[in-house]
């Protein structure tokens, strides 16, 4: 699988999660990953979590490609500006842009309104889930537009027709960020088009990270366990599943049919045939809006 070979991929928070099956599925495909992040070895993020960006940049070795961990905070611009520097300097080019930054979780108060949330903590949310994108981009896209075909992945979470509603239960800022990612996704796909490069916004759906198997108190082996807790998190997904839906985006001649679209991993695997790491395609944003938000029993018959 070397769809990807010679093609160089910027993976803007690969720590752990998405990014870091994303950028392990771009490295299978054959890929040069740039792997960034806050937390190393030696230096954690306030997100407080063990995966590193070395970690990640290993395993995208492993898997086939080339993996190259820098510690980069995306919020700081001259950082930004110092690895796309870089990356011009020892490949010439870019071909995947994947804007995957978030860490906001720790400043998540469920169940809130506006006024009644952490002004400070909501501010931040917005600065490391919006800003982070933009200081990116703003460096990384003459390098990507040098060369037809480049691609840039918008991470976010919920479909554009999901986000339609407000998520209450998560409250004003987080729905803020998910939105305006997707609208920054608009918005670059109208300054691409002719330059003949793609920018769209990609989803997971109910995402088994590490922290959230940790929440669960289940592993990855176990985690139908959980199920008995929260009946529903039998629609959930590997982080797994959107890396293969990044890959094959990635590797798809045809991949301007995206353009300034709204894409969920359940969504593209019918379209790319294929799976999760189990065999099945779990449609995670069709599950929530015909079962889950009706109210009915946790089922997925039908819909992985």
């Amino acid at each position: 699988m070397d769809e990807l070979k010679g093609k160089v991929a910027l993976v803007a928070g690969a720590s752990r999660a998405a990014g870091r099956a994303i950028a392990v599925e771009l490295g299978r495909r054959g890929a040069t990953v740039y792997a960034t992040g806050r937390t190393t070895r030696t230096q954690r993020s306030e997100m407080n979590r063990p995966e590193t960006i070395e970690e990640t940049a290993a395993l995208v070795t492993e898997a086939g490609g080339r993996g190259v961990a820098v510690q980069v905070d995306h919020l700081d611009a001259g950082q930004v500006k110092a690895l796309v520097a870089r990356m011009e300097q020892e490949e010439g080019r870019l071909d995947v842009l994947v804007n995957d930054v978030w860490g906001g979780d720790v400043y998540l108060t469920f169940g809130k309104k506006l006024w009644e949330q952490d002004l400070e903590g909501g501010l931040r949310m917005l600065r490391l889930g919006v800003d982070t994108h933009a200081i990116t981009s703003h460096y990384a896209l003459p390098l990507l537009i040098r060369n037809p075909g480049g691609l840039v992945i918008e991470m976010t979470d919920g479909t554009t027709e999901s986000n339609r509603k407000y998520r209450a239960e998560a409250g004003f800022f987080y729905d803020l960020v998910k939105v305006s990612v997707q609208r920054m996704a608009l918005a670059q796909s109208e300054e691409l088009a002719s330059y003949g490069c793609t920018a769209l916004a990609l989803t997971p759906g109910w995402l088994r990270s590490e922290a959230m198997l940790e929440a669960f108190e289940v592993t990855e082996e176990t985690w139908r366990d959980a199920t008995e807790k929260q009946p529903h998190f039998v629609i959930s997904e590997s982080p797994t599943f959107v890396g293969r839906a990044a890959a094959a985006l990635a590797t798809d001649p045809e991949v301007s049919r995206w353009n300034g679209q709204s894409v969920s991993s359940g969504h593209l695997a019918k379209v790319y045939d294929f799976t999760d790491t189990d065999g099945s395609r779990p449609d995670a944003w069709r599950y929530i809006e015909e079962v889950e938000s009706k109210g009915k029993p946790a089922d997925a018959t039908g819909y992985r």
